[in-house]
């Protein structure tokens, strides 16, 4: 899919973007409102080989992408309609290069009750990055995301492709956490990253413990190194 290809599928009018990685404390757009929000039928998982923000092709990272299953907690921002075509350029920049995600808008409740369609990058379980936790698969599409207080929405979100050569398959918790002990890329280390989406989940009051148990055996890895 192209950019253009792509604007060309988004709902005319304000738009509901759902993070759950690094948009969440770093989206890079400017938005009208920012809420808590739950997406129903996709989880967070850390699948995605990352070569360039957060590793290189020599020592990859690994990064989160929205997988199919169970439900994730995140940030939903509403970008003005007067603004949605450049916040989606920038989203698009950012994320899609190498295709390792797919765009969706995906059924968000946010806090409050009220259900949207927010737009989400799905990972895709085909790319050769993918790293698989389980027989999931995932497209980029509107998900269910309900916000803390009970709001349901749709948002779009990038969930990672299975498909893609950057998903990551079939690692345990300590495969995944020696990527994320080893992976420094253009910005910063892999370590850094994944501590800071779970410290501005926790500000919100969330927690996600598989990240956790990854992050806490990615620094004993570190600590052993350096011993």
């Amino acid at each position: 899919m192209k950019l253009e290809d792509f604007l060309a599928q988004v709902p005319q009018g304000d738009l509901w973007v759902f993070g759950y990685g690094s948009l969440m404390w770093s989206p890079g757009f400017g938005y009208k409102q920012k809420r808590l929000a739950r997406a129903y039928g996709y989880h967070r998982a850390l699948c995605i080989l990352s070569t360039r923000y957060r590793g290189t092709h020599r020592r990859p990272g690994l990064v989160v992408g929205l997988c199919r299953g169970g439900s994730c907690w995140g940030m939903a921002f509403l970008i003005d309609a007067a603004h949605v075509r450049v916040a989606l350029t920038r989203l698009w920049n950012r994320e899609m290069p190498r295709r390792v995600y797919e765009p969706r808008l995906v059924l968000v409740r946010l806090r409050g009750g009220r259900l949207v369609r927010a737009l989400a990058f799905l990972a895709d379980p085909g790319h050769p990055s993918y790293v698989r936790e389980l027989d999931v698969h995932g497209r980029a599409r509107l998900v269910a995301l309900r916000l803390r207080g009970g709001r349901l929405v749709r948002a779009l979100a990038f969930l990672a492709d299975p498909g893609h050569p950057s998903y990551v398959r079939e690692l345990d918790v300590h495969g995944r956490a020696r990527l994320v002990a080893q992976g420094i890329g253009i910005r910063g280390p892999c370590v850094d990253y994944i501590q800071n989406t779970l410290a501005h989940m926790h500000h919100v009051g969330v927690r996600d413990p598989h990240l956790e148990r990854v992050l806490h055996a990615a620094l004993a890895l570190r600590e052993n190194q350096r011993a």
